[in-house]
C-alpha cells in the first residue's frame, strides 16, 4: 500500500503533486476507485477548475462517501487548492452549490479591489499562522507559497484558520483540524517550502 494516495475525479494537476510527493522519497497512488482509497494511509485531494464541475464529479465517480469514513476514520486528509473549497458547506462560484461539508462555512469570489487582478496568481506570503499546525513545522511563519484562484474559503468558525494571507483583506489560505488539513496555495508549486510541507503531512 503506498504511503499517500491522490484522489483522482478527473480534474486537478494529480501527476505535479505525485511528483512533488517522489521528490520528498515516498510513494503517491492516483486512483479513483473507492476501494483503494478506502484502504489509504494518507490522502490528498488535488483540484483546479470550476467547484460546480468538480463536487458533480466526485458524486459521478461515487467518491463522497469514502472521503467522509475516511476522515470520520481520523486517516491525515490534506485538500489543495480547489480541494480545500470542495471541504465546505456551499460555493458561491458562478451560482450556489453544495460541497462535502467537513468545514462548516463558504466559498466567496474576491471582489473587485482595483489595481489588485483576480485571479490571485503567483507568489505570497502567509500570516497570522497556527503555531501549533504540523504541516507548517520548520517552515517560517511568513513563507511564501505559490497561488491560482479567483474564490477563497471563509469558515463559520475562526478555530478551523491556521493560516491567512493578505491580499486586498486577509483571507483564509490553510486550514487545520485533526486529520484535516487544507490550503488554498499550491504546494508541489512551491518549490523548497512546499516540499517541506509536504515532508510534513507524509510524516503525520
Amino acid at each position: 500500500m503506498s504511503a499517500i494516495t491522490i484522489i483522482d475525479y478527473g480534474m486537478g494537476n494529480l501527476r505535479s503533486v505525485q511528483k512533488a510527493i517522489e521528490r520528498v522519497g515516498s510513494s503517491a497512488t492516483i486512483t479513483s476507485c473507492p476501494e483503494e482509497i478506502a484502504t489509504a494511509e494518507k490522502l490528498i485531494l488535488p483540484g483546479v477548475g470550476a467547484f460546480r464541475d468538480a463536487i458533480q464529479a466526485l458524486h459521478e465517480h461515487q467518491l463522497v462517501d469514502v472521503i467522509h469514513e475516511s476522515i470520520a476514520a481520523g486517516k491525515p486528509f490534506l485538500g489543495i487548492c480547489l480541494g480545500l473549497q470542495l471541504l465546505f458547506e456551499l460555493s458561491r462560484e458562478d451560482g450556489e452549490y453544495g460541497g462535502l461539508s467537513v468545514v462548516p462555512g463558504s466559498v466567496e469570489r474576491f471582489e473587485d479591489m482595483g489595481d489588485l487582478k483576480v485571479p490571485h496568481m503567483g507568489w505570497n506570503q502567509l500570516c497570522d499562522v497556527s503555531s501549533d499546525n504540523p504541516l507548517f513545522a520548520g517552515i517560517d511563519p511568513s513563507a511564501w507559497f505559490y497561488f491560482v484562484h479567483s474564490y477563497y474559503v471563509v469558515p463559520r468558525d475562526d478555530s478551523w484558520v491556521a493560516a491567512r494571507t493578505e491580499y486586498g483583506p486577509r483571507f483564509v489560505s490553510a486550514i487545520h483540524r485533526d486529520n484535516v488539513f487544507a490550503t488554498q496555495f499550491h504546494p508541489e508549486k512551491s518549490q523548497k517550502t512546499g516540499l517541506q510541507l509536504l515532508t510534513n503531512y507524509i510524516r503525520l
